[in-house]
């Protein structure tokens, strides 16, 4: 394209949320091979120690995603190994920051909830970051996935989907990434949503303005710009619905800017 200029303060792991400065990102090492041997060694519950951390491990044989084709099922036993080993991989983008938790205890094909506070039963080791902020009755304590351990005890409760602040814990006022989310109506089309996918793309190009896309889980995507943490969420909000309502403008019969899904029609 030509025009991949980042945006002010451009975040990638190893840079700052507050500033152009460097930013000390730990490292992690994948579960050993004798670690993953254990796992696969227990029965269909049991206690497995990783990394110096024991795991009380449940339903190991439960099916959590059906297999396909040829493809045999995903067991939440694999799905715990799996956690484990893109640890140090997926860790630099959860390690700061508080994580909302979309849990399937039946699998992927089952129901579904939301868990954003830490549940009493939660291990001592796994790292908890207090909202300031939070009104009563709202959450206070979340989640902070910073260990190879976490995730693997994620991955026993179900946690399929993980998704982190877009700001850090030390400057949670302060986002490091802008959101753009394109979630589609029950009649809305996969190339219907890749033309205002790419219509975004084309906007944020025009404006100099990096940014990556993600998919949301079901059938959304996402676009992610890195701001560098010196805005506000208002700031960012208000950006992000400027360039969104402008490139919406362009394709009227495509967009619904009502937040309740019940009101889109």
């Amino acid at each position: 394209t030509g025009r991949r200029r980042p945006a002010a303060g451009d975040r990638r792991p190893g840079t700052s949320d507050r500033g152009p400065g460097p930013k000390d990102v730990p490292t992690w090492e994948p579960p050993t091979d004798d670690e993953l041997d254990a796992l696969a060694a227990l029965r269909k519950q049991g206690t497995w120690e990783l990394q110096g951390c024991e795991l009380k491990v449940t339903n190991l044989d439960k099916v959590l995603f059906p297999g396909r084709d040829d493809e045999p099922a995903v067991t939440k036993r694999e799905l715990i190994a799996y956690f484990a080993t893109i640890g140090p991989h997926l860790l630099p983008y959860l390690f700061d920051r508080a994580v909302n938790l979309h849990r399937y205890p039946d699998g992927a094909g089952g129901k579904s909830f939301w868990q954003k506070e830490v549940p009493d039963h939660a291990p001592d080791w796994i790292t908890r970051w207090r909202n300031p902020d939070a009104d009563p009755g709202e959450t206070t304590w979340y989640v902070v996935a910073d260990s190879v351990p976490t995730l693997a005890w994620l991955a026993n409760h179900g946690a399929l989907e993980l998704h982190p602040w877009t700001s850090p814990t030390e400057a949670h006022d302060r986002p490091s990434w802008a959101l753009f989310d394109l979630d589609p109506g029950t009649d809305t089309e996969w190339d219907e949503l890749l033309t205002l996918a790419r219509l975004h793309r084309t906007a944020l190009e025009h404006l100099g303005v990096s940014a990556v896309p993600k998919v949301s889980g079901r059938r959304g995507i996402q676009i992610w710009v890195p701001v560098g943490g010196q805005l506000s969420f208002d700031e960012t909000r208000a950006w992000v619905e400027k360039v969104s309502r402008a490139i919406g403008a362009t394709v009227p019969d495509l967009v619904s800017w009502a937040w309740h899904k019940d009101e889109r029609g």
